[in-house]
């Protein structure tokens, strides 16, 4: 009986790693040798070789063993099934060093790394926009500490694979740090370089929405991609639910200047007025000296000749700048003896331009449309305010007119080969106009249009993915324009006409020619929808607007981004730039303005105050005063050269829906708006004067709402109006169009 035991345990040893159930066969000698055997005897039996194997020390065959034959204990099957609940859950509790299986996985699969980072890129590419963010915001310490461990484990050439696919993604943020970390190479590098070890030794801080956080960890780990959470776990803070009232938010790691904005962000920009063309100058200087010899020198208003005129433009038309692009960067065509009458008409608008400033408030001239408000998605003015257009989202644009004269569009039975010239092109049109024409053409929603300079066409874009030009004298459609993958949001004209560029849900803005019909650039950069583009005074740069809460300057020649923008937390609806080309105001869905320096691309102010998302802006003709129209149906003034309040000074609390905490005003005055909490002294409203005052609207029921920054001016409230679009004359009249709500 002892040598029995004793030879079926040797096989049992031998073969527990490749067939368990070997373990078994001792129990089956012993069957075939004394059938009459008891169960009581066959368990101790299994005891005996327990005992064999517990001392031979093979463990893995003693707990087989006693899984076949259900002798485990309460505690050992206990701590069977946490080691199995740890296996499963892999790295997604941050608990100490990695597991060796892990680091034996990794090391048996090289590509681990780039397949687990690739599949959560994609996947964070195709997320909602409601989340893309703040997912987005992840993949810079994922993709940091995958290079890091790579090059730790001596797997260069995956590691230099890894660095060259997926750094162009940050480098507008993070340019410093991977130029600084892209040359290493070897594990000796990592203990020797400053960067490296700072971010192996801190954790990079985010913060998350609790939804956006559980489904990145439940992507994670449905894919298994445990060598993604392990660096989440270890390398990675995340802070789930919104900052508090006054903390201080850090992203990355703290003392450390992670968003590198600012150096991307030097990137050479020509942001002075495109240089006159010679021959062009010369035209319009000759024209103004025949009328100044009509003339014969007599006054016309005011005592002025039209050799002041002359002289005016003398000086208004100088020289191309330091900072002037060449005009060989924005190839036009041939100027007409139009664009030459359009030059001295705007010449003698500046003239009788009214000067503004905080002194001298715009006048606002009001356009109402009714029964138009679930059907109106855009509103364009020509620069000469005798056009407006519309469109609607029954999928046809109208067009009015402003000055009075009618729109006169073809007779339906005119022959097109009958038409030579001017005479004949208005024989065949109709005797009769009318003060609107409807363009019908798009087969979809239309939400954008927008005015040549010269007021002969106008572009409009669709849900139908296609952008239109239209003739303002013929009424007709000239060429449609495809291109674009999904629908067009925003379209703009360019400052000398010829160009326009477009904006649209497939995350892209494209440049276009009147000539050709297929875009000549793709602006690709943008995380979400590109809602709001606007073109530079200049015409060499593009501004876009888009729903990942950034704004981005492209240069048209390059087709690049060459300023990136950061700072709103809602999707950017506005963009206006001023008419030197130095600054760009953007706004949208936070309710916010925010005032942006072009050359430095930094942040100059936010003005805050509307009560609704901000559609419109504008910059009145010397670049003084900004003008916003809003959902809260009110047109706002802005004063642009007043600075910037620094923390929640020189804010104002007012009354209306949002919550909102402030001190008051530097000199306790009271303002132009409805203002509930105000100091009465000569000093500053304390923090213990706020918090009173909004005790106390807390008491009557009432809320605070937002703070309205000292640079805000004026509010122009309508009844119940939202405001669509406001754009400034040539005069600086301010002009400003809604749709009444009946709500």
């Amino acid at each position: 009986m002892p040598d029995s035991p004793a030879d079926g345990t040797a096989a049992a040893g031998t073969g527990v790693n490749t067939q368990p159930t070997a373990t078994t066969q001792p129990a089956a000698q012993q069957q075939q040798a004394a059938p009459a055997q008891t169960p009581q005897t066959q368990q101790e039996v299994d005891r005996i070789v327990l005992n064999y194997l517990n001392q031979k020390g093979y463990k893995q065959a003693e707990i087989a063993l006693k899984r076949e034959a259900n002798l485990l204990t309460l505690e050992e099957q206990a701590a069977a099934l946490a080691a199995k609940d740890k296996e499963a859950a892999g790295a997604a509790t941050p608990a100490g060093p990695p597991q060796p299986t892990h680091d034996k996985n990794e090391m048996g699969d090289p590509d681990a790394y780039d397949q687990a980072y690739s599949s959560l890129r994609r996947w964070i590419e195709n997320s909602l926009d409601l989340y893309k963010p703040e997912l987005m915001s992840v993949l810079f310490p994922l993709f940091l500490h995958s290079y890091l461990n790579l090059v730790n484990r001596g797997l260069k050439e995956q590691a230099s694979k890894f660095m060259a696919s997926y750094k162009s993604d940050h480098l507008e943020m993070h340019s410093q740090d991977i130029a600084r970390l892209s040359i290493i190479t070897d594990a000796q590098h990592i203990k020797e370089n400053e960067l490296a070890q700072m971010y192996k030794s801190n954790k990079y801080n985010l913060r998350m929405a609790p939804v956006s956080f559980e489904l990145l960890i439940a992507f994670l780990q449905d894919n298994k991609f445990i060598v993604l959470l392990r660096i989440v776990n270890q390398h990675v803070n995340i802070q789930v639910g919104a900052a508090a009232a006054g903390e201080d938010e850090v992203i990355g790691i703290a003392g450390h200047g992670t968003h590198q904005l600012a150096t991307f962000n030097q990137q050479s920009v020509a942001l002075g007025q495109m240089p006159p063309d010679a021959a062009f100058r010369e035209q319009v200087e000759q024209t103004l000296k025949e009328e100044e010899a009509l003339a014969g020198g007599d006054t016309i208003m005011n005592g002025e000749t039209p050799a002041s005129l002359l002289e005016e433009y003398k000086k208004v038309k100088t020289e191309a700048g330091v900072d002037s692009p060449s005009r060989d960067d924005v190839p036009l065509p041939p100027f007409k003896g139009s664009d030459i009458q359009a030059e001295i008409e705007a010449l003698r608008d500046s003239r009788k331009r009214v000067a503004l400033g905080p002194s001298s408030l715009p006048s606002i001239c009001a356009y109402t449309f009714h029964n138009a408000q679930e059907n109106i998605n855009c509103v364009a003015v020509s620069e000469d305010a005798t056009m407006m257009a519309a469109g609607f989202s029954e999928s046809y644009v109208r067009l009015w007119s402003l000055n009075g004269e009618k729109l006169r569009g073809f007779r339906s039975n005119f022959n097109p080969a009958h038409i030579h010239d001017s005479n004949d092109l208005n024989r065949v049109k109709e005797k009769k106009g009318a003060d609107s024409k409807k363009l019908i053409g798009h087969a979809g929603p239309v939400f954008g249009a927008s005015f040549s300079p010269d007021n002969k066409y106008l572009i409009t874009c669709s849900e139908d993915k296609s952008a239109r030009l239209w003739s303002t004298s013929t009424l007709t459609n000239l060429v449609c324009y495809k291109g674009h993958n999904y629908p067009v949001w925003d379209v703009d004209f360019g400052p000398q006409g010829f160009y326009f560029a477009t904006a649209s849900h497939d995350r892209t803005a494209r440049l276009w020619s009147c000539d050709h019909i297929y875009p000549l650039r793709i602006f690709a950069g943008h995380l979400s929808d590109v809602d709001v583009v606007k073109f530079h005074p200049n015409s060499k740069y593009v501004v876009t607007g888009s729903s990942d809460k950034t704004s981005r300057l492209w240069d048209v020649q390059r087709g690049t981004c060459v300023r990136v923008f950061t700072g709103h937390v809602g999707a950017i609806h506005a963009i206006a730039m001023s008419p030197d080309g130095r600054m760009m105001a953007s706004a949208g869905e936070d309710r916010s303005i925010q005032l942006w320096d072009l050359g430095s691309g930094k942040r100059m102010k936010k003005m805050t105050g509307h009560q609704g998302t901000i559609y419109s802006l504008d910059f009145s003709q010397d670049g003084s005063i900004l003008v916003s129209g809003s959902a809260d149906c009110t047109v706002r003034a802005w004063d642009v050269k007043k600075e910037g309040s620094q923390g929640g000074a020189g804010h104002r609390i007012l009354q209306d829906d949002r919550e909102g905490t402030a001190a008051g005003s530097a000199n306790g005055t009271v303002a132009s708006s409805p203002v509930l909490a105000q100091g009465h002294g000569q000093g500053a409203l304390g923090a213990g004067a706020t918090a009173a005052a909004m005790e106390r609207l807390n008491r009557k029921g009432m809320q605070a709402g937002p703070l309205e920054s000292e640079d805000h001016l004026a509010t122009f409230p309508t009844k119940r109006t939202p405001i669509y679009k406001v754009q400034f004359t040539k005069r600086n009249l301010c002009l400003a169009i809604g749709a009444f709500s009946g709500n």
